[in-house]
């Protein structure tokens, strides 16, 4: 049987593992540290760094095994590919479906936190309209190619690390550490705290959807999702710990920008504007990243009849899959003017656990002569997201009826699809 795949166009290698590792920083270091540490001070209280460790460590099996599975398999796509090619069809459709809508959603709450930030700097224009004219203009900065996205991405990345170091050594100097008592790292709050970290964590899968598009990618790939985490991990404690030390807890989870309040107890107007000038930057860097993502995961379920073909068209100057591009950053622009941050949050990492878990599951099926790591590292990634899944229903039940209900929505669309494909005439 001819394989259609190969008569459709292609996408070029063209980043290296500075570039591969950026786009998963850029995805992970954004909305955990600047929107959502807020709303985990509001569960984990004073421990929230707590918070961060169990989040991390949960995010490392199932980096681990999504590492193995690239080394293996590096093909735009990714989590579609690989429940695609080890679990079955259906499986693969669903955990792309999955990814997509969890990163639809996921772009338009950091283009939501981008407006809280901008807001901070220019109080007079309303946030919703601000966050989607940002997907527009980042969906039009997609559309020009890769390289230039990653290449702006690059410095977005840079600039906001440069941020945030400042935010902890000048931060650090109005330190008080009177604002973690009490300290209670064992209390329920803490493991609601991590579920709304993973979801900012979950970024650092984001380079294994364009692995087509980077080179030496079973190599470079796996490199810059280890990379990305490890990095981030860093920060994320770091500026918890500040964060807290400045301001306490409960000041943190009353703000839309924490870490511009937690600055502003320094009193000093430059350093609000520098820290909110990050925000702005790192929400902006999630955002380009995951209209990047989204759309590279449209086109390679297109390539494959998953999803319309027109999705899976290459611009033939751009080299970019303009269709994809141009639809998912209208339907985050959409999105952001009818919704809210904390269900955005919730539902976006409802999709996140399913697919991840079908990545842990799919990472046992592998050829036992491709295995990088012991099976013990994808039972503990799919039992952890499983665990996390489970917290979904106890912090936010809509975003389990909404959650299912994409399941579902998935499911007819693709048997709905498949009976359409069996009735056509050979």
């Amino acid at each position: 049987m001819r394989d259609e795949q190969n008569q459709l166009p292609r996408l070029k290698p063209t980043l290296g593992l500075f570039d591969a590792t950026a786009i998963s920083v850029g995805a992970i270091v954004g909305a955990g540290i600047f929107v959502v540490t807020g709303i985990t001070a509001g569960y984990a209280g004073s421990a929230l760094v707590i918070s961060m460790l169990i989040a991390a460590v949960i995010s490392l099996f199932t980096a681990l095994s999504l590492a193995e599975l690239t080394a293996w398999l590096p093909k735009e796509g990714s989590v579609y590919e690989f429940g695609y090619e080890l679990l079955s069809p259906f499986a693969g459709f669903l955990a792309g479906w999955m990814w997509m809508l969890s990163n639809t959603f996921a772009g338009a709450a950091v283009s939501l936190g981008f407006a809280y930030y901008f807001a901070d700097l220019f109080p007079t224009l309303p946030p919703q309209l601000v966050a989607a004219a940002l997907c527009i203009a980042f969906a039009a900065l997609n559309f020009f190619g890769i390289k230039q996205s990653v290449l702006f991405n690059n410095f977005l990345v840079s600039t906001k690390l440069i941020i945030l170091a400042f935010f902890c050594i000048f931060g650090l100097l109005h330190a008080n550490t009177a604002n973690f008592v009490p300290f209670m790292p064992l209390q329920a709050g803490v493991f609601a705290g991590a579920f709304y970290v993973f979801f900012a964590y979950g970024g650092f899968g984001r380079v294994a959807v364009v692995a087509e598009e980077v080179k030496d990618a079973a190599r470079n790939v796996p490199r810059a999702i280890i990379l990305s985490l490890a990095i981030s991990t860093v920060f994320y404690i770091a500026v918890g710990a500040i964060a807290v030390a400045l301001v306490g807890a409960t000041q943190l989870s009353h703000s839309n920008s924490p870490l511009a309040e937690a600055i502003s107890i320094a009193e000093s107007p430059i350093a609000v504007q520098i820290v909110s000038a990050g925000g702005l930057l790192a929400t902006a860097s999630v955002l380009l990243m995951s209209i990047l993502g989204v759309s590279r995961m449209a086109y390679a379920m297109a390539r494959r009849r998953d999803l319309p073909q027109p999705l899976s068209r290459l611009h033939l100057r751009y080299n970019t899959p303009y269709y994809a591009v141009w639809i998912t950053g209208v339907s985050m622009a959409l999105l952001v003017l009818v919704t809210d941050l904390s269900n955005v949050v919730a539902v976006s990492t409802f999709a996140m656990l399913f697919y991840y878990t079908s990545a842990n599951v799919s990472a046992l099926r592998m050829p036992k002569e491709n295995r990088l790591y012991h099976n013990i590292v994808p039972v503990l990634g799919a039992a952890t997201c499983l665990a996390l899944l489970g917290l979904v229903l106890v912090i936010s039940e809509q975003a389990w009826v909404i959650g299912l209900a994409s399941l579902a929505a998935g499911a007819i669309y693709y048997f709905a699809k498949e009976r359409v494909a069996t009735k056509k005439p050979p």
